[in-house]
């Protein structure tokens, strides 16, 4: 890696990814932040970046169009080059995400399709699309949950993606070893976000409720996750790869 790292973050204009963004930003490295929607917010993102003394691009993003990944790739690569005169960068964080529920004989191939395509296909395939572009001794984090632990009604089909999304890091830390990129997944649990329209950030009692099942007492914030995934990114951790860090407060021990 070159010594000014630069990390590409999904779904990096709000919520973990924002976090996400900060983190990295506030440890010295430079972003480049994906957003499907929300421009403004991106926009914001990057103004917050640069406020921390980094560099920061925001590039519109739709996951589950898998057919735009190449060009997606090579607006990467003229980003790379214009902003950081690079051809490469040096941390992928899969974090794009969408949330919707999955009832016991309610769910219907829709929802499911979405949360394959978002969770699980969208995160194969543009790693794929992205691997020419990471860095030898790079870095990959990609964004489970902790619902592959513990369960909670009604989410068996995210979060058996996200088990999915577990196994193929598995994988990837074995394939990609022989270029030196180490591959982790973090799994956090309840954190209080827009994610599923806000319950767990704006409902009282839902959240007493949940902080009432964690070790530490309390649910969680963005900065929890960003805070660790930043961690996972620093120089001095590249030795841990395969692994499934969750990020709870203690969840359901």
């Amino acid at each position: 890696m070159s010594p000014q790292t630069i990390a590409l973050i999904t779904g990096g204009n709000r919520g973990l990814g924002r976090a996400t963004a900060l983190a990295l930003a506030e440890a010295g490295t430079d972003v480049i932040v994906t957003y499907r929607s929300h421009q403004e917010e991106a926009a914001a993102v990057v103004d917050a970046v640069t406020a921390l003394g980094r560099r920061a691009v925001a590039l519109e993003l739709d996951t589950t169009a898998f057919d735009t990944f190449p060009a997606f790739a090579a607006a990467v690569r003229d980003a790379l080059g214009a902003t950081w005169d690079r051809d490469t960068f040096d941390f992928l964080v899969n974090n794009a995400g969408v949330a919707a529920a999955s009832p016991l004989g309610e769910t219907t191939p829709d929802v499911f399709d979405l949360l394959t395509d978002v969770h699980f296909k969208g995160v194969f395939f543009l790693t794929q699309a992205l691997l020419p572009l990471l860095a030898d001794g790079g870095r990959i984090v990609n964004l489970s949950t902790g619902l592959t632990r513990f369960v909670s009604e009604g989410w068996s089909v995210y979060a058996s993606l996200k088990s999915a999304v577990e196994t193929y890091t598995r994988y990837l830390a074995k394939e990609l070893g022989g270029r030196g990129i180490s591959v982790n997944a973090v799994a956090p649990g309840p954190v209080g976000t827009d994610f599923g329209g806000g319950g767990i950030r704006d409902d009282e009692e839902f959240r007493a409720l949940l902080a009432g099942q964690t070790a530490l007492g309390r649910v969680g914030v963005p900065e929890d996750i960003g805070a660790v995934i930043a961690a996972l990114l620093a120089p001095g951790t590249g030795w841990i790869t395969a692994q499934r860090i969750e990020v709870s407060g203690g969840s359901l021990l």
